[in-house]
C-alpha cells in the first residue's frame, strides 16, 4: 500500500506537492475504507484515492507520476542508453533547468533476509529519485535512494544511496558483494539501480521490480487507449480474468448475460450475449460505456488479485454514475480485496463525492502560471463528515472548479 507520494517539477507540477494518506488516529473506523499502512502498523490509509478538479488542472499528472515510478523502477534498464526519459519537466525556463524529484512511501519486508516469505513482518519503505539534465539533453539520475524503518531499529536505515557520479553506498541489508563488478559495467545514468540489479538477479532488486509492476496504470506519457483486438486477446489468454468479468457484469447491470471468447479467422473474438437477443453481438456493436468498462476491468482485477495499485485516469468516462460506487465498493470489500489493494483515480463526476470520505478526496487546481497545486479535502478548515461534499464542491466552497465567464 502506498501511503505517501511526493512530486516536484513533473509536467504541470512545479513546486513540491505531497499526498500524505495517513489517517489521524482519532478518525472513526469505517468498514472497509481504511487499511493499515503495513501489517502491524499503528497508522491507516484509505484504499481509494480520488482526484477532482477542472480540466487540465494536473489530475492526470499526479497519476502519471505513479506510472512513471513503476516504469523507472521496473523497466528503465531496457530504455535506450541515450534516450530521453518518458516524462516532461515544467515548461518554463526555470523548470527546464531544474531537477525533477519523485518520492514514495510504501510497505515492505522488515527482515530483508526473509523478503520472499509472505508472512514476514512489514515496515515503512521510502524510495526517492532525483533526475536532471540540460533542456536539450536526456535527463540523468542525480540521486536515487531507498531507506526503510525495520521494526527492531525504530529509525530510518539506509538500503542504498546512489549519487550523480554513479557511486553507491549500501547498508548491511542490501549487499552488493558479488555484484559490484558486473554492476559497474552495465549501470547507466538514465536507468534505476533496482531495474539494473534485477538483470543480475539481485534478490532485493528482483523483489523491488516485482513490487513496482504491481502498479497497474492506463497512464505513462499519455493515456493508453487499448484497442479491442488487444484487450480481447488479453481476456483469451487469462480464463480466470474472463470468469471474474462474467461474474461481475450481471451485478453491475450492463444488460449483458455473458461474454464468450471464440476463435476467429484473425484471432480471438469476443461475443456478448444479451438478455432478449437471439444472436450474440461483437464488441464493436457494444456501447461506449461497456467498451470502457471492458478495457479498465483488467487493471482493477490485477490490483485486487495481487494487492497492487490500480491507477485509472478518468474512471468515470462513459460509465454510468451508479456503477462507479460499485467499483469503489470492490476495494472496500474484504472478500474481493483481501490484500488491501488501492484504487487511485481521477474523475469529473462530482456526484461521486457523495460516496467518499474526506480522507479519500484530493483536489487539483492551476494558478495563472499553469502550476498545479494539490490539497486534500481534509486539509480545508471546518469540513465536517456530514457535509454535502457534492453540493459544496459545485458551489465553489472547496475551490478546484472551472471559472466560467
Amino acid at each position: 500500500m502506498i501511503h505517501r507520494l511526493e512530486v516536484s517539477n513533473f509536467y504541470s507540477i512545479w513546486k513540491p506537492q505531497v499526498i500524505d494518506l495517513r489517517v489521524a488516529a482519532n478518525v472513526p473506523d469505517s468498514a472497509g475504507r481504511f487499511a493499515l499502512t503495513w501489517r502491524d502498523a499503528q497508522e491507516r490509509a484509505p484504499k481509494v484515492v480520488a482526484l477532482f478538479g477542472p480540466n487540465a488542472a494536473g489530475k492526470s499528472n499526479v497519476l502519471r507520476s505513479l506510472g512513471f515510478l513503476s516504469w523507472f523502477v521496473s523497466q528503465s534498464f531496457l530504455h535506450p542508453p541515450e534516450g530521453f526519459l518518458p516524462y516532461q519537466r515544467f515548461n518554463d525556463d526555470e523548470g527546464q533547468g531544474s531537477p525533477t524529484r519523485l518520492g514514495i512511501r510504501f510497505a515492505g519486508p522488515a527482515d530483508t533476509s526473509k523478503a520472499s516469505d509472505p508472512a514476514t513482518p512489514q515496515c515503512c519503505y521510502a524510495y526517492e529519485v532525483v533526475l536532471a539534465g540540460d533542456k536539450a539533453k536526456p535527463q540523468r539520475v542525480i540521486s536515487e535512494t531507498l531507506h526503510y524503518w525495520p521494526n527492531v531499529a525504530g529509525r530510518q536505515v539506509r538500503l542504498f544511496e546512489r549519487k550523480k557520479d554513479g557511486s553507491i553506498r549500501t547498508g548491511k541489508s542490501f549487499t552488493l558483494a558479488g555484484y559490484r563488478s558486473a554492476l559497474h559495467k552495465i549501470l547507466r545514468p538514465n536507468a534505476s539501480l533496482i531495474s539494473t540489479l534485477a538483470q543480475l538477479d539481485h534478490p532485493l532488486a528482483l523483489l523491488g521490480r516485482q513490487m513496482a509492476t504491481k502498479i497497474f496504470s492506463n497512464l505513462l506519457m499519455e493515456k493508453t487507449e487499448t484497442t479491442e483486438d488487444i484487450i480481447v486477446r488479453y481476456y483469451a489468454a487469462d480464463p480466470a480474468l474472463l470468469q471474474y468479468l462474467n461474474r461481475e457484469i450481471e451485478r453491475v447491470d450492463l444488460g449483458i448475460r455473458k461474454i464468450d471468447i471464440k476463435a476467429g479467422s484473425n484471432g480471438p473474438v469476443a461475443l456478448f450475449e444479451h438478455e432478449g437477443l437471439t444472436t450474440p453481438l461483437p464488441v464493436q456493436l457494444e456501447s461506449q460505456g461497456t467498451r470502457t468498462f471492458i478495457r479498465i476491468f483488467p487493471l482493477l482485477y490485477s490490483a485486487l488479485q495481487t494487492g497492487g495499485i490500480a491507477v485509472v485516469d478518468e474512471l468515470d468516462v462513459s460509465i454510468h454514475p451508479m456503477i462507479l460506487p460499485e467499483i469503489i465498493r470492490w476495494f472496500q470489500d474484504s472478500e474481493r480485496n483481501p490484500h488491501n489493494a488501492q484504487l487511485w483515480m481521477t474523475c469529473q463526476n462530482a456526484s461521486l463525492l457523495e460516496e467518499l470520505l474526506k480522507e479519500e478526496v484530493f483536489f487539483c487546481e492551476k494558478d495563472s502560471k499553469g502550476r498545479t497545486t494539490l490539497y486534500g479535502l481534509r486539509d480545508i478548515q471546518a469540513v465536517r463528515r456530514n457535509d454535502n461534499y457534492y453540493r459544496k464542491y459545485l458551489g465553489g466552497v472547496y475551490g478546484a472548479v472551472p471559472h466560467l465567464g
